[in-house]
């Protein structure tokens, strides 16, 4: 549902979940989300996004927390 909200809030194309918290109020998801399409591939620009969900499933709220290169990951 994270991953379909911040979807339809940015029109951009969660790749992955990365994690879940259950929070006091709900969930924190973390999702990887492609910001930019390139070619090749393994230039698209990925960013990392937190979500917070109530515990009905609805959007509470979502930050960008960075932006990478799909082939640069983790190694900053």
């Amino acid at each position: 549902m994270a991953a379909e909200q911040v979807m339809e809030m940015t029109s951009k194309e969660s790749e992955s979940v990365t994690s879940v918290k259950k929070s006091e109020d709900g969930w924190i998801v973390g999702l990887e989300v492609v910001e930019s399409r390139r070619i090749p591939d393994s230039t698209d620009l990925l960013a990392s996004y937190e979500v917070e969900m109530d515990s009905d499933g609805d959007l509470v709220s979502y930050r960008r927390t960075r932006r990478y290169n799909r082939g640069r990951g983790d190694d900053e």
